[in-house]
């Protein structure tokens, strides 16, 4: 582990695998591109959190991008979220725009810049890929927040994951099947996506609960943003966790809570109901 402005970043053990196969094969060169590839990756998405003012509070280098752990402090938006997400893939494209000037004037020739750059294309393309915690899978995590609850949100793109995981996984056998060579780099990085994504789906009610408990943190938030509150209309008898699982993460709410003969009987401020559900409430 090493820390790069503060920030610790580790390499996750597929990475190690990788390392040595490269060694093995004859192919370290390459393989110090590729780690250097998806360094500079990773310092676009540091970047990108630090000037939105979103702390980074580690780094995990993978073979084909890597997973910047972010503090939600109430205020981490899906805009934060895209934008954060989108300057991983910008970093390739502006390494792909430099190795293109440097062959241009002639400073780098030969094989090798035409590999770096089919590397960035291929890892960028990659992590565009809407499979958490990629970018793209993030990507559409944010872009799904805005039209849909966050527990909705949480869940359908989990699901989502795990279906284009395990596309990549039949994408990497497919050609042994065949009687072709098995990807295995491709199946491995697919066979770890659809792992993490079931594991995450398991948690999903774990990965809720953070996000009610930032909630409180999020009210100065949509108070100074003055965020028009939406409502919520809930029976009397309707669950609490029911209820919480209509928040939406762009929005501030009020719960009207209504009786059987449709009348209001009662105005509740988000934050109290999740108050009453945290501690342990009855749940009506």
């Amino acid at each position: 582990m090493i820390k790069v402005l503060g920030i610790p970043f580790s390499v996750h053990p597929l990475f190690v695998l990788v390392m040595l196969a490269s060694v093995f094969t004859g192919r370290f060169l390459e393989l110090i591109a590729l780690f250097g590839i998806v360094f500079v990756h990773e310092l676009g998405h540091v970047a990108a959190a630090r000037w939105l003012g979103v702390p980074v509070l580690s780094v995990m280098m993978l073979p084909f991008g890597g997973h910047a752990v972010l503090e939600d402090r109430g205020d981490f938006t899906a805009g934060k979220e895209l934008i954060i997400a989108l300057a991983g893939p910008f970093q390739n494209l502006v390494l792909i725009f430099v190795t293109v000037l440097l062959q241009h004037f002639g400073v780098w020739e030969g094989a090798f810049p035409v590999y770096f750059i089919e590397c960035n294309l291929l890892i960028a393309l990659f992590n565009l890929l809407p499979i958490l915690p990629l970018d793209g899978g993030r990507i559409c995590q944010a872009l799904c927040s805005l039209s849909m609850s966050f527990h909705s949100t949480l869940v359908w793109c989990t699901r989502l994951s795990m279906v284009f995981s395990a596309l990549v996984i039949v994408y990497a056998i497919v050609p042994w099947l065949a009687g072709g060579a098995l990807q295995l780099n491709l199946l491995l990085i697919g066979s770890f996506l659809l792992y993490t994504n079931m594991t995450d789906y398991r948690n999903v009610h774990f990965r809720f609960l953070r996000f009610l408990m930032n909630r409180d943190k999020s009210f100065s938030h949509h108070l100074i943003q003055g965020s028009l509150v939406q409502p919520i209309i809930a029976e009397t008898a309707k669950p609490l966790d029911r209820i919480l699982r209509l928040l939406r993460r762009e929005k501030y709410h009020f719960i009207y809570v209504m009786n059987h003969e449709g009348q209001i009987v009662a105005v509740v401020p988000e934050q109290k109901v999740i108050a009453s559900y945290l501690t342990g409430g009855s749940g009506q």
